[in-house]
């Protein structure tokens, strides 16, 4: 697994059990839970727990995952992006989230795209996903501007509402499309 990732602006670097902190304010913003999900992450330990059990054990199992996005400028965690494999869906799919305080500077679509480019140029991935609730409206904004489109409604185990599947072209049309 690559350890870093750069853009023109950002640096993603794998989490580690030291971003707690971070992971914890994170998965207790408001928008966080109201988008994404309860993740039953209220203290450091918690979160210490859920890098492990989920971000690290993606890492090992799969050779992608989260990554922490921050500036180059200012190596403060601004957000995440990367790759999560459901056992329910097929290929990967690319998630995001930001604290809100960096919300509406590019940060989202710049780690997302350098995350799709480092799937399709580094891990091989033939095909990408994308779920969202279907009324997060940034979200689906920038799922569409990362070439994603809206596939159909699903059921994830767990969540009580369905969720907007978006995907990108399927491997057989991929060619196609890059050649149009």
């Amino acid at each position: 697994m690559d350890s870093l990732i750069e853009t023109p602006r950002l640096r993603l670097r794998p989490l580690s059990e030291d971003d707690a902190e971070f992971i914890l304010e994170l998965l207790n913003q408001p928008s966080f839970l109201h988008f994404i999900g309860d993740r039953g992450v209220r203290t450091l330990d918690d979160a210490r727990s859920y890098i492990y059990n989920k971000i690290l054990l993606s890492y090992d199992t799969h050779g992608f995952g989260l990554y922490k996005v921050e500036q180059k400028s200012e190596p403060i965690p601004m957000g995440i992006a990367g790759f999560v494999k459901r056992a329910v869906l097929d290929y990967p799919d690319v998630g995001f989230a930001f604290l809100e305080s960096f919300w509406a500077r590019g940060y989202a679509y710049e780690s997302s795209a350098a995350m799709i480019h480092h799937g399709r140029t580094r891990l091989r991935m033939d095909r990408i996903l994308g779920v969202t609730s279907p009324t997060n409206q940034s979200s689906i904004r920038l799922l569409e501007k990362l070439g994603l489109r809206f596939e159909r409604m699903i059921q994830l185990p767990g969540l009580a509402a369905e969720q907007k599947l978006f995907s990108t072209p399927e491997p057989e049309t991929l060619e196609e499309v890059r050649s149009s």
